[in-house]
């Protein structure tokens, strides 16, 4: 009887394995925000709410929404990590969405009743980086795919 394995990771391609990674960082911060001690003041966390006082690592305001909202980015990440052009959508449309969320974060009061998700100072820079990154990694790692076939 023969035995065939197979690594996985040498028929994904570079793009895949960025959405892959990106998906599986987002599921872990989720259930992290779940998790008293690794979000302080654990016992004050609202479900929607600028006067939830949970933050993740004692930095990253967070609410069972915002929370659950990594959960959903980490699902869509490792689904769409399936194929190239799922993994490319994942990273540029997500992207875009956390960088509509740092403008969001910008212009919405942080003591606002609109700042429902809720945000704080660290979480709009964080936002930043991941749009611009996200972006990055969907762009660079499938432009050499766009350019061969000119």
């Amino acid at each position: 009887m023969t035995t065939h394995t197979r690594n996985a990771n040498s028929s994904r391609t570079p793009v895949q394995q960025a959405a892959l990674v990106v998906g599986a960082v987002f599921l872990l911060v989720g259930i992290l925000g779940f998790i008293p001690g690794v979000t302080t003041h654990y016992d004050t966390m609202k479900f929607a709410s600028h006067d939830s006082g949970a933050e993740l690592l004692g930095i990253f305001q967070v609410s069972v929404l915002h929370n659950l909202v990594h959960l959903a980015f980490g699902v869509a990440g490792i689904a769409l990590a399936r194929t190239a052009s799922g993994a490319r959508t994942f990273l540029l449309a997500g992207g875009a969405v956390y960088l509509v969320l740092w403008l969001y974060g910008l212009l919405v009061g942080h003591d606002s009743s609109a700042n429902f998700v809720p945000l704080n100072t660290a979480d709009d820079w964080l936002h930043f980086f991941l749009g611009i990154g996200m972006i990055a990694l969907g762009a660079l790692l499938t432009r050499s795919r766009a350019t061969a076939g000119r």
